[in-house]
């Protein structure tokens, strides 16, 4: 008898801050998608796939829902949109005490959508079970074409249960993907995400969402990856401070960069970074397409 393949994007969307790299991380089984306590950790669309002989998933973690206030922020919100555009199921991702989207036209497209919708209440292990029946309750009178699906992505706790439930909704489809793909992205890519987790973790205030990335050399030898990368910054004022006092903070971020991508390539990396200003760049259309944002 012969087997029916099974294909499909599995788009996540949700507020900023509710886990959802943590959920695509965490279903795919790999680091695609950095994590870190900060808002707008997330700001490209980022492609996560599984395959299996039966079937492949292509997760798509998107930005988490914001209210624009420049253009590389419109942008990102662009992503978001995206994922309504080719989804097969859409996974909508909440935390205990939550009410709604932080945009209310998108919050009222979910609604009217007839796409499969999975809403998916995460970090269930930071609340009781009467808290969270009633968080249950809520979503189910909001949206009640929607199966409820608790879950805590951080401990895989209930993500085995949505895996089956994503699967069993997904089209039968030959794979999108070659079945060896991990991700749409580069590994330059991956290399600037890397970077850009240790500027948001070491950095307080704007700087974080002033940065940056661009990686001008990846060069694979048999036994090390030579890279070197820029960091961008909108403001003179603000080289310094990615510098930090005799080159100490800038030293930091690659030490700790470095030991990420050693574990990311399973490979010794030398890694050079390089401060440089892009005056008022997330309000550059050009910019912004260099960058990959358009």
């Amino acid at each position: 008898m012969e087997i029916k393949h099974k294909a499909g994007f599995v788009n996540i969307i949700g507020n900023p801050n509710v886990g959802k790299s943590t959920l695509m991380n965490a279903l795919v089984g790999e680091r695609l998608s950095i994590i870190t306590n900060k808002a707008q950790t997330t700001r490209h669309r980022i492609l996560g796939i599984v395959n299996q002989l039966e079937y492949q998933v292509v997760f798509s973690d998107t930005p988490g829902v914001i209210q624009p206030a420049y253009k590389l922020q419109e942008s990102m919100m662009d992503f978001v949109k995206s994922a309504f555009q080719d989804a097969d199921v859409l996974l909508y991702l909440v935390e205990p005490g939550e009410k709604r989207l932080k945009d209310d036209a998108l919050y009222e497209r979910l609604k009217k959508n007839e796409i499969p919708l999975l809403l998916i209440i995460n970090k269930i292990d930071t609340t009781d079970g009467p808290k969270l029946e009633a968080c249950a309750d809520y979503w189910r009178e909001e949206f009640p074409r929607a199966e409820i699906v608790p879950i805590s992505a951080l401990n895989s706790f209930g993500t085995e249960t949505l895996m089956q439930r994503i699967v069993d909704l997904l089209p039968e489809s030959p794979p999108f993907f070659d079945k060896e793909a991990l991700t749409d992205r580069p590994e330059r890519f991956f290399v600037s995400e890397s970077i850009r987790k240790q500027i948001l973790l070491n950095y307080k205030k704007e700087i974080p969402y002033s940065v940056e990335i661009e990686v001008e050399e990846f060069k694979e030898e048999a036994d090390i990856i030579r890279m070197r990368a820029i960091i961008l910054v909108a403001r003179e004022t603000q080289k310094g401070i990615i510098i930090g006092h005799q080159g100490k903070m800038i030293k930091k971020v690659g030490t700790e960069a470095r030991k990420e991508l050693e574990a990311f390539f399973l490979k010794k990396i030398h890694l050079e970074l390089y401060v440089k200003v892009a005056k008022d760049w997330r309000n550059n259309d050009r910019d912004l397409k260099r960058f990959g944002y358009k």
